[in-house]
């Protein structure tokens, strides 16, 4: 892979850091070409299938995430980054945490690294490409089945199918896991974490997409973000683009916006760490990136966060937090179940990579001569 990694490069490949990854700028001209062709144009001293093997081999992030489809098409806006070593291995079912199941929903434990629900551009995605990156939504059904028959659990030996029957034991499986088909009623962003909630029929799905939509299930995140807000309400109206190409507040100058959406969120400072503040974010409304928007926009960007967080961190301009990833996670979850009307609340803590990252930062902050 290191002849490939510093092979031939003739369309904006820059090396970054130690040479740790190499970043690969798209041509206008290319956008909407598959990624293994942006590649191949890159590394033109590369065969094909070192191409391939290299996106396969987990060698490619776009705009930050793992892609391992070669045929994923790429715009002039995406960041291609080519890493000399493999990234780790995309989220599966052993990774994904039931917290609450019964027959009308489900709770889980969403960890960093995979995409909520399939975007409405890849809705005709044959089976083969959406196993390469499945999401969470098309992973549940697999781990509500390992669930309910965890592995080693007694279970009738399975008869030996013939060669040419092998087809019917896919069909009895596939109708195994139908029964377990969930219905997404909200998202997380990809690099998000923590608690989403599945109904397990359409009529739940619409009583708890009612719940949401009038308020009335509480979402408390905790959020690790650059300086010291105090706590205070944010109640904007956004767009999908604010003029810099990102979402975020509509410009007061701007008139009617067909993407327009009023987004309220409230925050409250839990601690105060360094240069650096914990804060619990409640959502009262659920908009695309509502948490990071307002916090960027108010002068104190996520930690971590490399869309909104750049150009909004005050002195340097740089983020020096060393945060894995964006500091963000879905902490709690409270509602009136749909069907028996019990209340639930679910609560989960900081997962262990952004829980070590704050005991070093914490650690950071209490040492001598350090600025609090």
């Amino acid at each position: 892979m290191s002849n490939l990694f510093s092979g031939t490069a003739n369309c904006g490949m820059n090396q970054q850091g130690n040479d740790a990854f190499q970043r690969i700028h798209v041509d206008a001209q290319d956008d909407g070409q598959v990624l293994e062709r942006i590649l191949k144009k890159c590394l033109s001293d590369s065969s094909w299938g070192d191409v391939r093997r290299s996106i396969r081999g987990r060698h490619v992030q776009i705009n930050g995430n793992l892609c391992v489809d070669c045929l994923r098409k790429v715009t002039s806006k995406d960041v291609i980054k080519f890493w000399r070593d493999p990234l780790p291995k995309p989220v599966g079912v052993e990774d994904l945490r039931i917290v609450y199941v019964d027959d009308f929903l489900v709770v889980v434990e969403k960890p960093a690294g995979i995409t909520s629900v399939r975007h409405f551009e890849e809705r005709n995605l044959s089976d083969k490409r959406r196993q390469l990156q499945p999401t969470l939504e098309e992973l549940l059904p697999k781990a509500l089945d390992r669930y309910f028959h965890p592995p080693g659990s007694k279970q009738l030996p399975k008869r030996r199918e013939p060669r040419w029957n092998r087809s019917d034991q896919q069909r009895q499986d596939a109708a195994r896991l139908k029964r377990y088909q969930v219905v997404a009623v909200h998202r997380l962003d990809r690099d998000t974490s923590g608690l989403m909630i599945f109904a397990r029929t359409p009529s739940v799905a619409q009583g708890l997409g009612k719940a949401f939509r009038t308020h009335r299930i509480i979402r408390k995140y905790h959020a690790v973000v650059h300086g010291h807000p105090e706590a205070q309400t944010f109640d904007t109206v956004l767009v999908r683009d604010r003029g810099d190409g990102l979402r975020g507040t509509k410009p007061a100058d701007r008139g009617e916006d067909p993407t327009e959406q009023r987004a309220v969120t409230r925050v409250r400072p839990i601690e105060r760490i360094g240069d650096y503040s914990m804060m619990e974010c409640e959502l009262e409304t659920g908009r695309t990136h509502q948490i990071r928007i307002h916090l960027s926009e108010a002068g104190y960007p996520l930690c971590g966060d490399a869309l909104y967080g750049t150009s909004k961190i005050r002195g340097e301009g740089r983020d020096a937090s060393g945060a894995p990833r964006q500091a963000l996670h879905s902490a709690t979850l409270a509602f009136e179940h749909p069907i028996t009307g019990a209340a639930v609340d679910f609560k989960m803590p900081w997962p262990v990579d952004l829980h070590r990252w704050l005991q070093s930062l914490r650690r950071q902050a209490s040492s001598p001569g350090s600025r609090s």
